[in-house]
């Protein structure tokens, strides 16, 4: 089995108040489905962008600023780790969850 990030992207000015019950229920319920199914290893919301430190090492030493690492026009914004046996299996449950986070999601395997 393969384990597999799959990120939800929202957009640098995403306003959270947009999520509604009904988002919230569907959201819920793909987590109630992918436990059941066995596939669920961790899932995860993220604060803001504006939330963010990056560590960058200059001269040997580490510097924190605040910030996001990098300068986008959309961030991650949560997550999943999924175990499945195929990449079809989990893009499955990145197509729910596309459709119940109304948002654009990456799925990358782990190495």
């Amino acid at each position: 089995m393969t384990q597999y990030l799959v990120a939800i992207h929202r957009p640098d000015d995403y306003d959270a108040s947009v999520e509604d019950d009904a988002m919230r229920r569907e959201i819920r319920a793909l987590n109630v489905e992918m436990v059941a199914a066995g596939v669920r290893k961790f899932v995860g919301g993220l604060a803001p962008p504006r939330e963010a430190r990056a560590v960058r090492v200059k001269d040997g030493n580490a510097l924190v600023t605040d910030g996001p690492y990098i300068e986008t026009k959309e961030h991650m914004g949560g997550l999943w780790v999924l175990e499945t046996d195929t990449l079809d299996e989990v893009l499955e449950w990145a197509r729910k969850a596309a459709i119940a986070c109304r948002a654009p999601v990456e799925v990358r395997p782990f190495l």
